[in-house]
């Protein structure tokens, strides 16, 4: 069945505003489902959890449905589902919680193509413990992550290796069942960040041989929280710094203070919302998210062979980057426009893209752009359309066109053609 486009973008009600959103990489707009099932528990009695009456046991069904929710999106188990504030909140209490175990020269391994979220909590706990921090470099031409160089930066010390299922910053999706492989052989544990995978197809942790995943659930049309997922005996072995009442028993225990409970019921709102991309799709949850989210990805790799198509067919214009495998993403310059500049004169059309380093802070320094402004990043969603691609590119053609870019994002006249 072709994807009904107009149906799915009926299920977001900010599209009506007429912004054209190419930055899903830093957030998606909300579904319909998600506001109303997060207002109506504002509306609805909730006290704090509670097996005594109606409203606390109200509270443990939300956290109950969000944790089966998250676990049907990956492919986990509920149990195994901590919820938190952010992917960078949780991933600063996994390496709290793991680098208690480490000792002197044991070795963590990084990537410069992640995001600063899954490299700088490793560093820093590496730092405080007195673990040796080795690096995985990419490719400066392709963005690639080769996955032969981790077979040198393994060894017998490492306890951990951290990358990502995606680069937010060019797409790059690197082989990381196969570094798992190689990490799981040495004996070392891997911590996935998978917040820009998440939403671009069907995820299975198991299968990507991640003993921790970890994803944002306002990268895939739902509310600013986010939820960590390892088997419950990788839990069961961990103990954070917390509270002395609080739950002892995983997950609660990786859990601070009290949890939003509106933004769990949008968690699950927004579970099933993607699970419905595909009318046609039947069976359990988890099956028909996978369908919904494959048709979702053929939708959005077809509106980004056409958006790097024509990026590049344009002159002035310099795409970083240029995976063999990726999510629909890219950064790029317009030659004579800082990136702030093109975003903001993007901007001004009611285009609504992401100029900086996006927090790829490695990615951006190993290249020399970060000083300079970074990189402009386009993203494709599902709610994306062909019209709107074909619009960002004829901005994009008038931009080099009219030149320099006076800070206002008005632009002046300047030829660089």
């Amino acid at each position: 069945m072709p994807f009904d486009i107009n149906r799915v973008r009926a299920a977001y009600p900010a599209l009506d505003e007429g912004y054209t959103h190419f930055d899903g990489a830093g957030g998606t707009q909300v579904a319909a489902s998600v506001t109303e099932a997060v207002a109506g528990t504002m509306r609805t009695a909730v006290a704090n959890l509670n097996s005594a009456h109606v409203p606390g046991r109200r509270s443990g069904d939300l956290v109950a449905a969000a944790r089966q929710a998250v676990a049907d999106l990956v492919g986990g188990t509920p149990d195994g589902v901590v919820f938190g504030p952010s992917a960078t909140a949780l991933t600063y209490t996994v390496a709290r919680t793991l680098s208690r175990q480490w000792r002197p020269g044991d070795e963590v391994v990084v990537s410069r193509l992640d995001h600063d979220s899954n490299v700088r909590p490793w560093v820093q706990a590496a730092e405080a413990t007195g673990a040796v921090v080795r690096w995985a470099e990419f490719d400066r031409e392709t963005g690639e992550l080769p996955t032969a160089q981790y077979a040198d930066l393994v060894g017998p010390r490492t306890r951990l290796v951290a990358l990502t299922a995606a680069s937010n910053a060019i797409g790059t999706v690197p082989e990381v069942d196969r570094v798992a492989a190689i990490a799981h052989e040495a004996g070392a544990l891997v911590y996935v960040d998978g917040v820009h995978a998440t939403p671009h197809g069907p995820t299975d942790v198991a299968a990507l041989g991640a003993d921790f995943y970890v994803t944002s659930a306002y990268k895939w049309s739902g509310p600013h929280v986010a939820a960590v997922v390892a088997h419950p005996t990788r839990w069961a072995g961990l103990h954070p710094a917390k509270l002395l009442p609080s739950p002892d028993q995983p997950p609660q225990r990786f859990e601070f203070g009290t949890p939003s409970w509106p933004l769990l019921a949008g968690v699950r709102a927004a579970v099933d919302h993607l699970a419905g991309l595909d009318p046609a799709a039947t069976g359990d949850r988890r099956t028909r998210l996978r369908a919904g989210l494959a048709a979702a990805r053929a939708h959005e790799d077809q509106l980004f062979a056409r958006l790097l198509a024509g990026l590049t067919a344009l002159p002035g214009i310099t795409v970083y980057g240029a995976p063999r495998h990726r999510c629909p993403t890219v950064s790029f310059r317009v030659a004579g426009h800082t990136p702030a500049d093109t975003a903001a004169a993007l901007g001004e059309s009611g285009i609504c893209l992401s100029s900086g380093d996006y927090y790829a802070y490695e990615y951006f320094t190993a290249l020399g752009l970060r000083n300079s402004g970074g990189a402009v990043r386009a993203s494709v969603y599902h709610y994306n359309t062909v019209e709107e691609v074909d619009r960002l590119l004829a901005e994009l053609d008038r931009l080099t066109v009219t030149g320099v870019t006076d800070g206002t994002g008005l632009g002046r006249e300047e030829s660089i053609r």
